[in-house]
């Protein structure tokens, strides 16, 4: 009888890992927004597991794969639509794939805090997922395009460890197309939309790094890779943490746990497609980068008009590009510029940003554009003012009962 391998093992150790990213995701994202729209903003995160969960296990596996050397564009989604063709020994792999579906799926889902519907995003999120996720991951890990994108030009592979251009470069792509779709927020102004809870934003923020380890170290097989990628997954984002608290102090702004938190995650984002191929000196300079380069960058959807509620594109777009791009420079094993002289990892690098971030931003401006003619996309301006929670949902994040006054002759006591 097949036993399980110690890799094995750690695979669904670290599927449990990134599972808990998403719920983590809804605290940080719920923090983020206000009081009224906390239930709607959480909702977002838990019912993209549900809806990609689904998908991904009828068709996005197979999409995910060119299996066999079949497939177009987007894989073979024959190859084991409801499972009935799937290998059970690829079940541990289909289910660590699934929780990456989930994550990249509801980080979308931040752009668009306070005024969007629930029955909206659930249709843009399976669109997404389908059409642009399960494809972009063929091509990153599937044996796409991307992936034998070195092979085709004579130069290294591409070097996207966990998720650089599949997850995060695509998330903040769509994110970027869904919130122009969607519009701005009523009100929308520099400190307009507070924060309610910053002690859900420190606990989401903690729930993602510590389900990051599982995200970045999941599929490494040797005690040297997994130790490298722990060391770079701690380091980058203390780095960015400090790189994002210095940049707002030396600009005026006073330290605040949004900004340290938000380095980390920056950070985190940095190192995902670097995490097994930087020395961590330079994991800890990428960290710094990052953390610095994002704390300017949410500042631009002021500047350009935007309305990217919770900063999925100044987080997660900017900094899995500058991760991504960064490998081309220092890369270890002499394959990075400045390491090695060879600007060809550079190259392909940059070939491969390209491909994704236009590819998810032309076909989520479709998709958003579609489900806006089909259910409208927004709340109505007086949902959206009353607040999503109570008159969408029937709910509340905080029922608190207050007690009764006390009789006048009780009071005097």
């Amino acid at each position: 009888m097949e036993q399980l391998t110690p890799h094995d093992v750690w695979v669904l150790a670290s599927s449990a890992l990134v599972l808990v990213m998403t719920p983590g995701l809804a605290l940080f994202y719920g923090g983020l927004v206000r009081v009224r729209s906390v239930v709607n903003m959480m909702l977002f995160s838990i019912s993209a597991m549900g809806v990609v969960g689904v998908l991904w296990i009828l068709v996005g596996y197979g999409m995910s794969s060119f299996a066999a050397g079949e497939g177009g564009w987007a894989g073979n989604p024959a190859a084991d639509l409801g499972l009935l063709h799937t290998d059970p020994a690829e079940f541990i792999g289909l289910g660590f794939g699934s929780t990456f579906a989930m994550i990249a799926t509801a980080l979308i889902s931040g752009a668009i805090a306070d005024r969007v519907g629930l029955g909206s995003w659930v249709i843009f999120a399976g669109l997404w997922a389908t059409l642009v996720y399960f494809p972009v991951a063929a091509w990153v890990w599937g044996g796409g395009w991307i992936q034998n994108l070195g092979t085709a030009l004579g130069t290294p592979e591409v070097i996207d460890w966990a998720g650089g251009t599949a997850v995060h470069i695509n998330a903040g792509a769509a994110a970027l197309a869904l919130a122009l779709v969607a519009g701005k927020r009523t009100g929308f102004a520099p400190g307009s939309h507070r924060p309610h809870s910053l002690p859900l934003v420190t606990i989401g923020a903690a729930l993602l790094w510590f389900g990051w380890i599982g995200f970045n170290a999941g599929a490494a097989d040797t005690p040297g890779t997994a130790g490298l990628i722990l060391v770079n997954t701690i380091g980058a984002p203390a780095a960015a943490i400090l790189g994002w608290l210095a940049t707002d102090r030396l600009r005026g702004k006073k330290p605040s746990v949004v900004g340290a938190t938000s380095g980390a995650v920056a950070g985190l984002v940095a190192i995902t497609p670097a995490c097994a191929d930087l020395a961590p000196l330079w994991a800890l300079l990428l960290g710094l980068l990052a953390g610095a380069i994002c704390a300017l960058a949410i500042d631009w959807k002021y500047r350009l008009g935007f309305d990217d509620s919770l900063d999925v594109v100044g987080l997660h777009l900017v900094a899995g590009v500058l991760g991504t791009l960064y490998l081309g420079f220092f890369a270890s094993e002499g394959r990075g510029l400045l390491v090695g002289g060879d600007a060809g990892l550079l190259l392909v690098q940059t070939i491969s940003v390209l491909g994704v971030m236009l590819y998810s931003f032309v076909v989520s401006l479709a998709i958003a554009g579609a489900v806006r003619a089909l259910t409208g996309l927004r709340v109505p301006p007086r949902m959206e003012q009353l607040g999503i929670d109570a008159t969408a949902h029937g709910e509340d994040a905080y029922a608190l009962d207050v007690a009764p006054s006390l009789p006048a002759a009780t009071a005097r006591r």
